[in-house]
């Protein structure tokens, strides 16, 4: 399933850090976060209404809960009700048909608590004959790990093909399987009429923060000048509108993109594929990072909004941008970047999407080490224990004028606050701390 491994990488925009696992854990009313692989599977149909167009439904729901407490119960039915909006995020332009390339994508869901769930999509046609409307399926997890789910999908498209009623054992199987540490294998019995019971092994990458992303389907479509562009401004959190006709590549290069900031975590509205009827996201004047389909770009520019990058992964161009994204990166770290991006490209067929995946990462990291990796040593700890941060210090530490002038505009980031009150907290010995 060449597409499953392609738009699977989709959708993780939270690089495992200690405020979203914490958060994570405190939100899930159902149980800790680790313990169970997912909390929904969903299917999501097509149904005809009255004048004539077509209204995604959940159709089949598994577990269904039951004696849910009353705040629980208006957590599942937000849920629900938001699901098929973002299975069939592409409106109600649908007629039956006799063919259709399956499709994985996924997307994000954000609590009233700042936690989030992901959804995990398969979109296929279901077997037979005639003219047939596709359907979604759709598992609902607070767990980041793209090709595992991706594969899972897999096995639940396979089943589909035979019936419905081979998923459901399946499903349950993994319910009752514990999820897997980084680099561990879970191994799942799985019984299919005609060819008898099957194993099938699930395996975590041992590089948890890079589970959930896919590199390179960034550098297929935008050159490493671009991508910087796109880092700078999504440093500054400013409003980021990506372009694409395919769900699979909207979430695959958000997701990316999202990446790049670890292990800084974008804090703002995010919306990997941003359902029709929520196009007016993009008048907002707050940060986002969202994924709109192609044929609304028309919708898009008629809207009144305030500065935003808005990037065509098509035709791997900038539609409109503010104008100052060259000068955002100082101009030695910049060029130390692009000639790193630029390796993995001049060895295209060497790498591994592991190995350009950890190439990237590290680029971007580095990055980071060199702008704020001596913010440890500007935490003055209490005798109580606890940390108060010297920002003013913490800036006047960098000589070179180009990087303190980019430093003074991250430290009053979201993400940069998220981040050192979460340092704040955690006494790591650190150098220079005393």
């Amino acid at each position: 399933a060449s597409e499953g491994k392609d738009g699977a990488s989709a959708a993780e925009n939270t690089p495992p850090q200690v405020p979203q696992g914490k958060q994570a854990e405190r939100s899930s009313v159902f149980y800790s976060a680790g313990q169970f692989f997912f909390e929904y599977l969903v299917v999501v149909s097509l149904k005809k209404m009255p004048d004539g167009r077509y209204e995604p439904k959940i159709t089949y729901q598994f577990p269904k809960r039951e004696n849910l407490l009353k705040g629980q119960k208006e957590e599942e039915e937000r849920l629900l009700q938001a699901i098929p909006l973002f299975c069939f995020p592409d409106g109600n332009n649908w007629a039956p048909i006799t063919e259709f390339t399956s499709e994985t994508f996924s997307f994000v869901l954000t609590n009233v608590d700042g936690s989030r769930k992901i959804g995990y999509c398969r979109r296929l046609l279901p077997s037979g004959r005639g003219v047939r409307l596709p359907e979604v399926f759709c598992i609902i997890s607070c767990l980041g790990c793209f090709g595992l789910f991706s594969k899972i999908l897999d096995e639940v498209e396979k089943r589909r093909q035979i019936s419905m009623a081979v998923i459901y054992p399946f499903m349950q199987g993994l319910r009752e399987s514990p999820f897997p540490a980084p680099g561990k294998t879970v191994t799942i019995k799985s019984f299919i009429p005609e060819s008898g019971t099957e194993l099938i092994e699930l395996t975590r990458p041992v590089d948890a923060h890079l589970e959930h992303v896919e590199f390179q389907a960034l550098l297929q479509r935008l050159s490493p000048h671009l991508i910087l562009h796109i880092f700078a401004s999504a440093m500054l959190e400013r409003r980021l509108i990506f372009l694409a006709e395919e769900l699979s590549v909207l979430s695959q290069c958000i997701h990316a993109v999202a990446a790049l900031l670890y292990p800084f975590t974008w804090a703002h509205t995010y919306i990997p594929v941003l359902p029709e009827c929520l196009l007016d996201t993009v008048c907002c004047p707050t940060p986002f990072m969202v994924g709109i389909q192609m044929r609304h770009l028309q919708r898009v520019l008629e809207q009144p909004m305030e500065e935003a990058l808005i990037v065509d992964l098509c035709e791997g161009k900038i539609i409109r941008a503010v104008g100052d994204e060259e000068e955002i990166l100082p101009g030695k770290l910049q060029n130390e970047m692009l000639i790193s991006l630029n390796r993995h490209n001049n060895n295209n067929n060497v790498h591994t999407s592991e190995q350009v995946n950890a190439l990237v990462s590290e680029a971007f990291v580095q990055f980071f080490v060199r702008l704020v990796g001596h913010y440890g040593s500007h935490i003055k700890w209490g005798r109580s224990g606890s940390g108060s941060f010297q920002e003013r210090n913490f800036c006047k530490a960098i000589t070179s004028k180009s990087c303190r002038r980019l430093l003074k505009k991250f430290v009053k980031t979201n993400m940069f606050s998220l981040f050192i009150e979460e340092a704040e907290k955690s006494r790591i010995p650190q150098e220079g701390n005393g």
